[in-house]
């Protein structure tokens, strides 16, 4: 019996068709890869931060009944490192605290900061008086007799940018500053910022 010869075998076109859409994605994904990390490259994007850049207690009033006044100044900094970019902050809101206690709110409105540059914030806050318990009381009196109160600024902002065709990044910015304060309104310079460590 003769024996039957066969041709080659041809591939299914579906087959050659998947085989060409695969080959397509992964050359579009190559190309991406590529223009975001030049871009990156390029750019270089650095995240924006904001930080305390001064502060100082304006007046302290601590009467015998346990009631403290203070009038502080802060000035608060946010800065956008990025050359090529403007940064967007919104949500800002920042809480002053004495030994736990809140006696002032810090808020700004929604604002922009132009690449390479910054934008400072002077907040002037008078609290109303704080009945104080014996025990705050008592950190007062010392407080006054070192020359020294001691406050807490604690808060966030949120901060949006464009980095070119990589799209808008968006960053919770946190902001943890313990300010410890001069009695007789001398301005400090704290280093404490929302960078991250």
């Amino acid at each position: 019996m003769p024996k039957q010869v066969l041709g080659p075998r041809r591939t299914n076109p579906l087959i050659w068709l998947a085989a060409i859409i695969c080959a397509a994605i992964a050359v579009v994904v190559i190309v991406a890869g590529i223009v975001v990390f030049v871009g990156y490259v390029t750019i270089k994007p650095k995240v924006p931060q904001v930080s305390v850049s001064q502060a100082q207690l304006d007046t302290v009033y601590f009467d015998q009944s346990s009631l403290l006044t203070v009038q502080i100044t802060i000035v608060i900094r946010a800065e956008n490192d990025n050359a090529r970019a403007r940064a967007s902050f919104y949500d800002t809101s920042f809480a002053l605290a004495f030994r736990g206690q809140k006696i002032a709110y810090l808020v700004a409105e929604p604002f922009d900061v132009a690449a390479n540059t910054t934008k400072e914030f002077n907040y002037v806050s008078q609290s109303t008086p704080i009945p104080l318990s014996p025990e705050r009381a008592d950190a007062v009196g010392s407080a006054m007799k070192e020359g020294v109160m001691s406050f807490e600024l604690v808060g966030t902002t949120r901060t949006r940018w464009r980095v070119g065709l990589i799209g808008s990044v968006k960053f919770w910015l946190h902001l943890n500053c313990h300010l410890r304060l001069p009695v007789n309104a001398t301005t400090i310079y704290p280093r404490c910022s929302s960078r991250s460590k």
